[in-house]
């Protein structure tokens, strides 16, 4: 069957999406669980350690607190109770840090620092897999061990209200709650309010142990203002007042209780300077934490910092408060200054729990574990401390029992950070597939593999979880693709001789396609440096600036020089790009040439141009480099820099927003004024209202002034702003779509063709340019202007082929994805975006407008890049080689970098930084699998007119 090379492209990079879920699916591991399984099943407790003498102490010790309180402020970083916010706007909290009955501590959240990853490390004291942050936007029920189970199984009565994710991660558990939508981050003050409403009634109650309180306004803020914004004081304002509420009806119960109340406040994860969360930058890991209680007595004049710990230390700190095992996968240290007032064989049974819990971890995931140096130092601590207790219980309480104690203490305060030894890495094999000529023999020995490895007692692989059925389907296809990659190589190497072009047979490479390649092998080596990926933007901004750099020199060679001192490449692009199609028959396999009788050498374009457009095609390249200069100053990105101040941070402050306001109303201008000119009247209408509603939309919300507005305090959600867009948006979808369709029924119609794709686009535009952050609709007015200057001065007057406008749109949208503050960081995903009109949680709308808020660049890029084609061009055979190009573009990378990730699996930044990449990558491959059959269907759309 013979195909285009379109569609070949096109069904290679759906097959390539295919392969990335399936990589994906094995590279992430599962979380590290103790053998016992997932059941909660009552084990009996370590009893003390004896040297000789019974000891009395073989259960658990009783709990140290009658009520525990949890308060969580998601996004509470560090610095918003102990730095100069929370002097300012937390009062209460701070009187409790500095001169309170309370111990703080400044608590590391570990990557990815998302909401439910950091639930499930509070609860359980493990570190959860990378994955979840897939898992995040669906939680499944926890089945690990945790504290909020083990709660309930010794008959905790358990009262939550808040983010919903608590409730998928514990089903059942609760005897009362009520859940709010953590994604709707446009909400950010009914969502605590509808928590708050509870806590009059339920104080005041005493049917409970345990109070869980989880707080999103603070979050929602920073998704959608960042946390210089000033809603933040007000929202840290309310949550000291109703700590303070708490804390006061904690102490007034206390007087008729026969222990202490807890109450904690922490955060679970931080916020970055853009107000985003997810990666692993200091305002991002580092949390609040603040234990009140009662029994924390504190002198006068006693100072207490906050001390850095870990936020899995949290769980078996609040299972020994409330007289619960800790759970079995903790990797978390006992808060010793909770229990340092209680009696020292007290402070030592606690602290041998907790390492005898570890250690445990410890021999069931490291085999050598008796060679590690913690699990040597906690099996001495536990001799000593066998021989303080014979001692203890033959009262010989002297002072040299005394000084025994306290050097046991120290050796067990020593080992619990010690006892898991070196990180325990799970090996994962890797086999090897085997290549053969033969379908059947290739799928029988895949099919003998899956037979033995499923069947054996203990072994098992991701197949073995299919039916058969659907286990023998997936080996068809991979036998299927593996005897076709080896087919197509053979006949390439055998048979392959491409035949010579008699006119271009001493055609060699121009300077812009040597430049081409080495930008792309370059890029793609950089992918193995972890600091390349960290700063990638670097290399797309180099890239794209070298690129401009040799457009300049060929249009000035060009035009000074003429046309002999150059090499002959192609021919005008409005000819269709015939006369460059022997040039990319050499360059690229599976080229369909036209007849040679159609090849005819048009005269140089720069040799007709004079006066004013002269002027301006010499100054094209110069104006391109400007743009981009002041795009690069618009957001800092990546990590390096990320922290120092830009001209995105300055226009969106407060006190500057009517100098936003202004730029905001003349990008939109300059937004319709370079789309407008080839809509038609009704678009041009739709176009101008649709326009107008974003600026509306985008005043309604706070961030831009009305010329007749004075201050902003009637503050909405832009609802029905925001809904006016999007009925402008689906119509000029709808009648770009009604065109297309109109030219494959009438066959001659290319008019209806090029309008509908234009309506299409402009459709696109719209909807980005609703979605932007305000300070960023200047990207948009950058990348329409560069478009627009490209194609009249650069790529129609330099007779550019099919294959260099392509990589042109390709390196463009990758710079412009950068351009508009992204990077290889989850944090810089714009989730806001994803809820701009939306009144309620809706999760397949939310995750398409924040895919596309976030690819916007890459695919406005690919979309001009098919009207380009369809438009400037009459060769059949343009869209299919762009296609080609697009698709060999983006996949590339792709592949090296799966590579050079499996080989990096054990770097020290594979979850901080190549992780993320990885998710980034596959995501983007999915958006070049959609613009690839995008390319297909206008290229079967042209062959029927």
């Amino acid at each position: 069957m013979r195909l285009g090379s379109g569609t070949f492209a096109a069904g290679c990079v759906v097959i390539e999406v295919l392969g990335v879920a399936l990589f994906l699916r094995g590279f992430f591991p599962a979380p590290v669980r103790s053998s016992s399984g997932t059941e909660h099943e009552a084990e009996p407790p370590a009893p003390e350690p004896s040297a000789g003498g019974g000891s009395n102490w073989t259960k658990l010790p009783p709990p140290l607190f009658g009520k525990v309180v949890i308060m969580l402020i998601d996004a509470l970083r560090d610095d918003f109770v102990f730095g100069s916010k929370g002097v300012k706007f937390m009062p209460y909290t701070t009187y409790l840090v500095e001169k309170g009955t309370s111990h703080s501590f400044v608590a590391e959240a570990k990557p990815p620092t998302v909401t439910m990853p950091r639930i499930k490390a509070l609860m359980t004291g493990s570190l959860p897999g990378f994955i979840d942050v897939v898992r995040n936007l669906n939680s499944p029920a926890l089945l690990e061990d945790n504290v909020i189970t083990q709660a309930k199984a010794a008959g905790k009565r358990i009262i939550f209200y808040g983010d919903e994710t608590w409730m998928k991660l514990f089903p059942k558990h609760f005897v009362e709650y009520d859940g709010t939508t953590s994604f709707f981050v446009s909400d950010y003050t009914e969502v605590d309010d509808n928590v708050t409403r509870h806590l009059d009634k339920v104080l005041k109650r005493g049917d409970w142990d345990v109070l869980i309180l989880h707080y999103l306004g603070l979050d929602h803020i920073g998704h959608v203002s960042g946390p210089s914004s000033p809603l933040i004081g007000r929202k840290l304002s309310e949550m000291d007042s109703i700590l303070m509420r708490i804390h006061t009806a904690l102490l007034s119960e206390e007087r008729e209780a026969l222990l202490p109340s807890l109450l904690v406040l922490c955060g679970d994860h931080g916020m970055s300077e853009s107000g985003g969360h997810g990666a692993s930058s200091v305002e991002e890991v580092n949390t609040a934490l603040l234990l009140v209680s009662s029994a924390f007595e504190r002198k006068p004049g006693d100072v207490r910092h906050p001390k850095h710990v870990q936020q899995t230390d949290l769980a078996p700190t609040l299972a020994i408060g409330l007289g619960l095992p800790i759970p079995k996968h903790s990797v978390g240290c006992l808060l010793f200054p909770v229990v340092e007032g209680r009696a020292i064989r007290e402070q030592l049974r606690f602290l041998h729990l907790n390492t005898v819990q570890l250690s445990k971890l410890l021999q069931e995931n490291v085999p050598p574990y008796k060679r590690e140096p913690g699990f040597e130092q906690f099996k001495m601590s536990e001799r000593l401390h066998g021989n303080w207790i014979r001692r203890y219980l033959e009262e010989n309480n002297s002072e040299v029992i005394l000084n025994l104690g306290s050097k046991v203490l120290t050796l067990l305060l020593l080992s619990v950070p010690q006892a898991l030894g070196t990180t325990a890495e799970l090996e994962v094999p890797l086999s090897s597939p085997v290549f053969s000529l033969l379908f059947y023999l290739t799928f029988l020995l895949l099919w003998a593999v899956h037979v033995i490895v499923c069947t054996s007692a203990g072994s098992s692989c991701y197949l073995c979880s299919l039916s058969w059925l659907m286990a023998g389907a997936v080996m068809l296809l991979v036998s299927a693709l593996l005897c076709a990659v080896l087919s197509a190589l053979t006949r390439t190497s055998g048979h392959g001789r491409p035949r010579k072009n008699p006119v271009h047979s001493n055609s060699k490479w121009s300077q812009l396609d040597l430049l081409i390649l080495c930008g792309t092998v370059g890029h793609v080596l950089s992918l193995g440096a972890s600091s390349f990926i960290e700063e990638e933007h670097q290399t797309w901004y180099f890239l794209v600036n070298t690129l401009c750099l040799a457009l300049c020199h060929e249009i000035y060679r060009s035009c000074f020089l003429g046309e002999d001192d150059e090499p002959q490449r192609g021919f005008h692009v409005q000819e269709g790009f015939a006369g460059a199609a022997p040039a990319l028959q050499d360059k690229i396999p599976g080229w369909d040439a036209p007849e040679p009788s159609r090849l005819k050498k048009s005269p140089s374009s720069l040799d007709g141009l004079w006066g004013r457009e002269k002027w301006m095609v010499l100054a094209s390249p110069w104006l391109i480099l400007g743009c981009c200069r002041l795009l690069r100053s618009l957001n800092q990105t990546g990590v390096q820099w990320a922290h120092r101040p830009d001209l995105g941070h300055w226009l969106s402050r407060s006190d500057h927003k009517a100098e936003l306001s202004v730029l905001a109303a003349l990008a939109l201008v300059m937004v319709f004024t370079l789309v407008q000119g080839r809509c038609s009247l009704s678009s041009k209408v739709a176009m101008a209202l649709g326009l107008l509603g974003v600026y509306c939309y985008r005043a309604a919300v706070g961030h831009l002034l009305f010329p007749w507005q004075q201050d902003t305090k009637d503050i909405s959600k832009g609802i029905i702003e925001a809904r006016f867009v999007y009925v402008f948006v689906l119509g000029i979808l709808f009648t770009g779509t009604k065109d297309l369709l109109k030219s494959q029924v009438l066959a001659a119609d290319f008019t209806s063709k090029a309008g509908g794709l234009w309506d299409v686009y402009s459709g696109l535009v719209l909807l980005a340019a609703l979605l932007f952050r305000a300070h960023n609709l200047p990207v948009l007015a950058c990348s329409l202007l560069i478009q627009t200057v490209m194609t009249k001065f650069v790529w129609r007057p330099l007779r550019h082929d099919a294959a260099e406008v392509t990589v042109m749109h390709y390196w463009f949208g990758q710079a412009f994805f950068y351009f508009q503050g992204n990077s290889n960081n989850i944090a810089t995903v714009d989730v806001s975006a994803g809820f701009v009109g939306l009144n309620t949680y809706m999760q397949i709308p939310a995750i398409f407008l924040t895919a596309f808020a976030t690819y916007a660049g890459p695919v406005l890029w690919a979309s001009h890049l098919v009207n380009f084609l369809s438009s400037e061009t009459s060769s059949r055979s343009a869209l299919r080689h762009a296609c080609f190009c697009y698709a060999l573009f983006c996949s590339l990378p792709v592949s090296a970098y799966i590579v050079l990730v499996t080989s990096l699996r054990y770097h020290l930044f594979i979850w901080s930084v190549f992780s993320p990449k990885l998710l980034y990558e596959a995501m983007r491959l999915l958006v070049t699998a959609a613009v690839c059959v995008f390319f297909t269907a206008m290229d079967r759309t042209g062959a029927k007119s």
